[in-house]
């Protein structure tokens, strides 16, 4: 067999184990790997090239992805998915393998709806893919975001401050949850549940009122209070997926941080963690999933599945359908939040 690989959307930790394992997984089989680089724009210009094992040694232990990726949305360029077909025709693929997230994975699903022969390995930090437990890639940004967490505390202990840390979470909290229970953030807003900024306040001003003169503030750049709202100012313009980009402009970290000082009086200062949570090598449970994940595409492609995405459940890797996952966003129940309210204050 001919097997094609490429790496979309936003890069995460991991996607290299992924890539490592398709191809030792390949080689045990006696199959070939074409990798195409910078996602879907290498498909559709066709700038493939085998993948051989000394091209993938240890390349588990690196962040990143050593094919590159791009935010390419095959719907709009010109005979895009048109193009992607006599790609594959032409390097004689029998399957694609993707990885990335729901844009990536939609375009997957649509093109195996089509009748083309793909499979879906879900990535995003955000871990906001359906039909799986986890994604690769969340494990280590939330360390990343708890040991920021960590330090940050420090800096607000020594000079009574409130830290407002603005973590990744356009739609879906679960970065912002999981990293602010880690790292204690005495406050936890999500983009699932609505916030008050005067109740944030009043939770601050309990905290010095006891003699804790110190707070740090987990909000996710998509955490909303309809108030602040018409102060937060994003770019204008949007991806080729049609995300508006947050993280630019004035977000909601800045937002709630000055307005926190306003009413309160507190020293507040805000941090937005952003890109760096994307970033350094994958924690020992992402490479790990990674290869699990890599290893049963292939296993996969050699049953003939199509239309398939691979998924984590129960700790056991499973094969699931792929418009499945791609259909609904996963995000945080409110009976996981009302246990991070708990811990408050």
């Amino acid at each position: 067999m001919r097997l094609g690989i490429l790496t979309g959307g936003g890069d995460a930790p991991g996607l290299n184990a992924v890539i490592r394992a398709v191809v030792y997984r390949a080689s045990a089989g006696g199959h070939e790997v074409i990798g195409f680089f910078r996602g879907w724009k290498g498909a559709i210009e066709n700038t493939a090239r085998p993948l051989a094992i000394e091209d993938v040694r240890d390349i588990q232990k690196e962040g990143g992805t050593i094919l590159l990726s791009s935010r390419t949305n095959p719907a709009k360029v010109e005979r895009g998915f048109e193009r992607i077909a006599e790609t594959l025709i032409t390097e004689s693929i029998d399957c694609l393998i993707a990885v990335g997230g729901e844009d990536t994975l939609g375009v997957a699903s649509r093109l195996s709806q089509a009748g083309h022969r793909v499979l879906g390995v879900p990535k995003t930090i955000d871990n906001d893919l359906d039909a799986t437990d986890y994604t690769f890639g969340f494990d280590t940004a939330i360390n990343i975001v708890t040991q920021a967490l960590d330090d940050l505390a420090t800096t607000a202990r020594s000079h009574e401050r409130v830290m407002v840390v603005e973590i990744m979470g356009r739609h879906a909290g679960w970065m912002t949850l999981h990293g602010g229970i880690a790292g204690g953030a005495h406050v936890i807003l999500i983009p699932e549940v609505p916030f008050d900024t005067d109740s944030v306040c009043a939770i601050l001003r309990k905290r010095w009122d006891e003699g804790r003169h110190w707070a740090i503030v987990a909000v996710a750049e998509g955490a909303q209070d309809e108030e602040l709202q018409k102060h937060v100012m994003h770019a204008e313009h949007t991806d080729a997926f049609g995300h508006v980009q947050l993280g630019t402009g004035i977000g909601v970290g800045e937002v709630l941080a000055r307005e926190i000082e306003d009413r309160t009086g507190l020293e507040t200062r805000h941090v937005v963690l952003g890109h760096l949570q994307r970033g350094g090598p994958p924690s020992a449970f992402d490479r790990v999933l990674g290869t699990r994940l890599g290893v049963k595409a292939v296993e996969m492609a050699e049953q003939g599945l199509s239309g398939m995405m691979v998924s984590l459940q129960g700790g056991e890797v499973v094969p699931v359908d792929l418009a499945r996952a791609v259909g609904r966003l996963k995000t945080v129940p409110v009976e996981r939040y009302d246990v991070a309210r708990l811990f408050f204050g």
